[in-house]
């Protein structure tokens, strides 16, 4: 996906789990795979819908990379969903 619109992110199923599995804890792509129906390097593309987007980060350790929730990323979000209450 080479889009960076965060609501097309998150209009998937797949990308909402990741996203509130992250946001309890930084996780690895295996982790976050035990509970999907769906194969490691799908989730893998799904991160990196997520990572375009700016919604989520990366770092590495080692060989593992710890994917984690990125608060800034959702200021977008956030932005234009605050019109409809102010």
């Amino acid at each position: 996906m080479s889009n960076t619109d965060p609501f097309t992110a998150i209009a998937d199923p797949n990308r909402r789990y990741l996203l509130e599995e992250l946001r309890r804890a930084p996780r690895t792509v295996n982790d976050l795979a035990n509970g999907l129906p769906i194969s490691r390097p799908a989730v893998s593309q799904h991160l990196k819908a997520l990572l375009d987007c700016n919604l989520v980060t990366v770092t590495s350790k080692g060989t593992r990379r710890i994917y984690s929730v990125n608060p800034h990323g959702f200021d977008k979000l956030n932005l234009w969903l605050d019109q409809f209450w102010s």
